[in-house]
């Protein structure tokens, strides 16, 4: 992906090198035990605290100015660009969404976020958090390496924001589990709208040779059945709340073939 001096959101906030826990619920804890069942993490296994904020480290500044949030500014202007365009096109402003980089743990308006959920999207505050140490696992761990395919994970949660927006994830809430559940439904509209956003940087020419695949192995490298089957040895459909990989890569793929968001209406599918 040509992404070097492309435009930088200003959206983005760094906290590496501070800590904190604010436990909060509703909707968004049910966003980040799906992010836990995402990476097969039992999510009565992560520590809850209700202890207030710690004070900031002294290494808060590090790493404010490197290539890594350079990436995630630029990519995060790319989704911006993309989806400010849709909402125009139908009459409507698009609120960005903010992005906060990590490491380790942070406070969020959803609770305590922690390396091991993954990247995940609260709607309390309308906020991306990731920590970009998901970008050695999804190399390592998970075989998706490049750019895009790291693009892809934050259009990912960018997409659940446009879902807020809309007024869809709330229906996470009571989405159970299962493949033809609601929060399996939440999540493929999610690749699909990542689709739509690499749909959009194709047409700017952002795109090189190669960067839709590396978005599908992605999709597919961290669906419900190959993530279960690492994990567990076995795979269980009545406990999907993501999708398959085939699932995953194929509405990422509808999404990036039309760049129309009325074809990523999974809940209207009566197949997924």
């Amino acid at each position: 992906m040509l992404w070097k001096g492309g435009r930088r959101s200003t959206n983005v906030s760094d906290r590496r090198g501070m800590s904190g826990g604010v436990i909060g619920g509703g909707i968004g804890a049910v966003v980040i035990a799906l992010i836990a069942l995402f990476l097969g993490i039992n999510p009565d296994d992560i520590p809850q605290t209700t202890a207030p904020p710690t004070s900031e480290q002294s290494g808060a500044s590090a790493g404010m100015n490197d290539e890594a949030r350079e990436f995630i500014e630029v990519t995060l202007g790319y989704t911006e660009d993309a989806w400010n365009e849709v909402f125009q096109g139908a009459g409507r402003d698009y609120p960005e969404p903010k992005l906060v980089i990590f490491d380790g743990s942070t406070s969020t308006a959803c609770g305590f976020g922690q390396t091991a959920m993954g990247p995940f999207y609260c709607p309390r505050d309308a906020t991306v958090y990731i920590d970009l140490a998901f970008y050695r696992d999804l190399k390592e761990r998970f075989s998706a390496p490049g750019d895009f395919a790291q693009a892809y994970v934050i259009a990912h949660e960018v997409g659940h924001h446009v879902q807020n927006a809309l007024g869809v994830l709330e229906r996470a809430q009571s989405g159970g589990s299962g493949p033809d559940s609601d929060a399996v439904r939440v999540e493929l509209q999610a690749d699909c709208y990542a689709g739509i956003w690499g749909n959009h940087a194709a047409k700017r020419k952002v795109l090189q040779p190669g960067d839709p695949e590396e978005a599908l192995a992605a999709a597919a490298a961290i669906g419900d059945d190959r993530l279960q089957q690492q994990t567990q040895g076995r795979v269980a459909p009545e406990s999907f709340t993501h999708g398959s990989s085939e699932q995953r890569a194929r509405w990422f793929r509808r999404g990036f073939d039309t760049g129309d968001i009325r074809q990523c209406d999974t809940f209207g599918s009566a197949t997924l």
